[in-house]
């Protein structure tokens, strides 16, 4: 009853008409910078930051401002996706794998609806998750330390190999390639550069955006470049532009699978919504391939864009019950909060309810809002496909160099952006998936923190990883993952001999 109680009192805060004002307009804000490649809901929420301090705004409002276009940024990131073949941000990388070849088929429009659809169900279920499961899920991650964490990180990689095609070596070529990227930059324990031949601007290491604009953005512009007579339109057609009732029951499962285990990824600090979305996708292909996956299968565009938007609503549980932040868009809102005086952890639902309960019932809200305003907006999306490609893929190059230029102010990273887009060429050339790359870059740099973190607590003893049940766990799974595709295989072959 307090939690029910709580909420009502939270609705009251966000129903009055200024915090249902900027729910609005983050929503829709969120929207458009999601959809622009490179941008991503962490800088979309650090951008309009300042926005909240100029306007003066209470700490609830300021809350429900940022949190708004992070969900929205979260909707925005499948656009480019589905209609380009670039992702808007790092979790719409999973999106793109199904949601373009619909596309191709002239399904663009179901797509932009299914995946629309998707989103609230899977934002919804993590906003349900977090006003009554929080205390329970944050148990959980407490129980994920640097070892465990490792691990898990480990376990996306064992099962990196159903990703993207029937070429194994191939894919985990491509796994290594994206780690050592993610080696660039200074040793997180010794601070000794490695790979940067002598420039501070690689110090930091491969900005992911950088590398998700470059592999795909520039690598695509280079391939149209190569293939596509100059004044030669899109050929897409577009069927409808809304998803059907029994398409939508179709993917009921893998949407609701995938906001399970998105949320809970979400909940893991440091997880964040990247690992939500490959999670997501991973065990949908897993359960349900019948061949058709990779070719536009719905439900493979269903699970991650549901598993995504969970994460995000997930990754809110660990910075509002326990202050860590769960993702790189929260370390945002919770540098927010202390700025404006307030401590996250156990006590602010008790010490500042209106912040903590206006900022959940405003999630509420906010779903809502997007899934009314991104529906009747399908019909404008995907009038992209109609668009010349003289036109489209200038515009494109624009805005990649405009979205990499407005985060950093730097020169170099648009040349980095050109050089890593140039590579991707390459590998499209080779056959080589550029997914997996993206994975090791996003991941590379957790898995080396946490290995180093567990092995200095143990004074460099491997024993620490198999010395907790839930690592055992993980371990099992990394075994399953590895040598149950063989054994079906095997078992398939067999049979098809016989």
């Amino acid at each position: 009853m307090e939690t029910l109680a709580g909420l009502a009192h939270g609705f009251d805060v966000a129903l009055t008409p200024l915090n249902f004002g900027l729910a609005m307009f983050g929503a829709f804000a969120g929207t458009l910078v999601g959809a622009l490649p490179g941008l991503g809901p962490a800088n979309g929420v650090a951008i309009l930051v300042p926005l909240a301090f100029t306007l003066g705004l209470p700490p609830e409002s300021a809350l429900i401002l940022l949190a708004a276009v992070y969900y929205g940024a979260m909707y925005g990131g499948r656009i480019s996706s589905i209609m380009l073949n670039i992702p808007g941000d790092e979790p719409a990388v999973m999106t793109l794998l199904e949601g373009n070849p619909m596309a191709r088929q002239g399904k663009a429009g179901a797509a932009l609806a299914l995946s629309a659809v998707s989103s609230f169900v899977g934002a919804t279920l993590a906003t349900i998750g977090l006003t009554f499961l929080a205390p329970l899920l944050v148990e959980l991650a407490i129980l994920f330390g640097p070892a465990e964490y490792f691990i898990l990180f480990l376990l996306a990689f064992s099962m990196i190999g159903t990703l993207t095609g029937k070429n194994v070596s191939k894919t985990f070529i491509a796994s290594a390639l994206g780690l050592m990227l993610a080696t660039i930059g200074l040793d997180p324990a010794t601070n000794v550069p490695r790979y940067t031949f002598g420039q501070m601007k690689l110090f930091d290491g491969l900005d992911p955006i950088i590398a998700i604009v470059g592999l795909f953005a520039i690598s695509e512009v280079l391939v149209f470049l190569e293939t596509v007579v100059l004044g030669e339109q899109v050929k897409f057609k577009v069927e409808r532009t809304y998803a059907t009732f029994k398409e939508l029951w179709f993917c009921a499962g893998a949407m609701l699978r995938g906001s399970v285990l998105g949320f809970i990824c979400g909940v893991l600090p440091g997880a964040g919504a990247s690992l939500g979305s490959f999670a997501a996708y991973t065990m949908e292909k897993r359960y349900s391939d019948r061949g058709t996956f990779g070719k536009g299968d719905p439900r493979g565009l269903a699970a991650p864009e549901a598993g995504n938007n969970a994460a995000a609503g997930g990754a809110l549980v660990p910075m509002l019950a326990l202050g860590v932040p769960g993702s790189g868009t929260t370390a945002v809102l919770l540098a927010l909060l202390i700025s404006l005086n307030i401590t996250p952890g156990p006590l602010l639902f008790v010490e500042r309810p209106e912040v903590a309960w206006g900022l959940i019932a405003s999630l509420y809200m906010a779903n809502v809002v997007l899934l009314i305003l991104n529906l009747p907006l399908v019909n404008i999306f995907v009038r992209l496909l109609m668009v010349p490609t003289y036109v489209l893929m200038p515009t494109v190059t624009l805005i990649c160099f405009l979205g990499i230029y407005a985060i950093s102010h730097s020169v170099f990273d648009i040349y980095m952006m050109i050089g890593v887009g140039v590579f991707g060429y390459l590998l499209r050339k080779v056959n080589i998936p550029l997914v997996p790359v993206i994975l090791g870059v996003l991941l590379g740099h957790h898995m080396e923190v946490n290995l180093r973190r567990a092995l200095s607590l143990s004074d460099g003893e491997w024993e620490i990883m198999f010395r907790s049940p839930l690592a055992i766990t993980l371990w099992a799974f990394i075994i399953m993952s590895l040598t149950v595709p063989f054994i079906i295989r095997a078992i398939r072959e067999r049979r098809g001999e016989q």
